[in-house]
């Protein structure tokens, strides 16, 4: 295996995955859950869903393949389940309902920043169906060592990038105003309920398809 190939194969996760998890899009997502928190507390939240982030996706480099035999899960039951906690938190969005977390005492605002860095922000808006499957399939396709580490970096890169997309997003936060973070809340709430349903049925579909060969064959 040449060097040019490594090297083209690590530039291949490094793209593909910077797409499959688009740091700079889920910015937006990021604002409208930490809305009133302190800087502190959303810094906590970048560095908690980034780090939870990394750490599944080097995880499913290692051992994808094992996890989804093992526990017999497919990546469309995957898309299901992701698209219905897409759409559940799209729907509390589209209604500000997280907004009222400001009002919160400290402690349970704590323990809000703490469960919205593992879900949803690292599972399913950062390691989506999407991306744990690239992540699965890249590394069965990687030939050598120098290719299996280039994956594992790509993903550090990626994901290095998305935290670094995150702290900046809080002066974006500071521009918009009270009346600009309700308004943004509402239209990405409008959208991650398209995700959702884009999401189930991406899942849903392959299930009916294989549903529909199972009964014909039998």
């Amino acid at each position: 295996m040449s060097l040019s190939q490594d090297w083209n194969f690590i530039l291949l996760c490094a793209t593909s995955l910077f797409v499959m998890i688009n740091p700079f899009g889920i910015a937006p997502v990021y604002l409208s859950l930490t809305h009133g928190m302190t800087p502190q507390e959303r810094r906590f939240v970048a560095w908690r869903a980034s780090l939870t982030a990394l750490v599944i996706m080097v995880l499913f480099a290692v051992a994808g393949n094992f996890i989804f035999e093992f526990f017999g899960v497919r990546i469309s039951s995957l898309k299901i389940v992701g698209g219905i906690i897409f759409f559940m938190l799209g729907f509390d969005l589209l209604n500000a309902r997280l907004s009222s977390i400001k009002n919160e005492p400290v402690k349970v605002r704590e323990e809000y920043s703490r469960d919205i860095a593992i879900t949803p922000l690292a599972i399913p808006i950062l390691c989506g169906p999407g991306a744990l499957a690239n992540v699965v399939i890249l590394a069965h396709e990687a030939a050598n060592v120098v290719q299996k580490i280039g994956l594992l970096a790509a993903a550090l890169a990626v994901i290095g990038a998305n935290f670094a997309g995150l702290l900046g997003a809080s002066s974006l936060m500071r521009w918009l105003g009270e009346s600009g973070n309700k308004v943004m809340m509402r239209i990405m709430g409008l959208i991650m309920m398209v995700i959702a349903v884009e999401f189930f049925f991406a899942g849903l579909v392959p299930r009916l398809q294989e549903l529909g060969l199972t009964l014909h064959n039998g």
